[in-house]
Formats: structure tokens, sequence, C-alpha cells
């Protein structure tokens, strides 16, 4: 069975730290640009951060530049997203997705999605 499984949420006071994981299962994710997405209560998902398959080729959307930064363990066949500095506005829930070689904000260009895992910052 093909899928991404995501861990690493939690709750968070603002300022803090979290680590997400995206392994893949029956995937190798070296073959697909990984985005993670995020949606919040009420509101649409959203596109958070992308890494290609090109090597040094990730994406960010301005609201999370130069807290967050997505990489890849290829041996591990997983992808990070490590986020610092969370604000409240950075609670939803974060879903990982693959899709075949470049990164794309369009949550329908994606083939397989992760369950999702909540990320809440609050004191």
């Amino acid at each position: 069975q093909l899928q991404l499984v995501e861990s690493g949420g939690g709750l968070v006071q603002p300022g803090g730290s979290l680590r997400l994981s995206c392994a893949g299962s029956g995937l190798i994710l070296d073959n697909y640009a990984i985005g993670w997405f995020r949606q919040a209560p009420g509101k649409e998902r959203e596109g958070v951060s992308c890494i290609s398959t090109i090597p040094g080729n990730t994406y960010y959307q301005e609201f999370v530049t130069g807290r967050f930064t997505i990489s890849r363990d290829s041996a591990k066949n997983t992808v990070y997203l490590q986020m610092n500095s969370l604000k409240p506005e950075d609670t939803a829930v974060y879903y990982c997705a693959a899709r075949p070689f470049n990164c794309n904000w369009r949550d329908s260009s994606y083939d397989y999605w992760g369950q999702g895992t909540q990320v809440t910052a609050s004191s």
C-alpha cells in the first residue's frame, strides 16, 4: 500500500519548536516532490513548504520563511519540516503530500497524502 505517514505534531508554547516527519511506505520519496500543507479550522488548506527532486531546490511561503526548514533523509525515506519560532497563527493540521518531480502550490496536483498531524502553538 502506497502511503505517507506524518508524525511529530503536538502542543507547544509560542516561540517554541517542533519537527514534523513524513515517512514513505511503498513510495521512494526521493522520486517525488514533497509538499507540506496546513489547514486551520474554518480556513482553506494552504501550502507551506516544498522540496523538489532536484537537490537543493526548496520553497517556502513568505509567512514561514526564516522560521521553517524542509529537508530530506534519503536513508530513512523521510522528509522533515523543522518549525522554529512558532506563532499561534501556525496552529493547524499539517499534511505532507507527494507529486512527481517538481513542486507546485496547487494541492490538487498532488497524488498522495498523509493523514495529517495537529500542531498547536498556544500558551
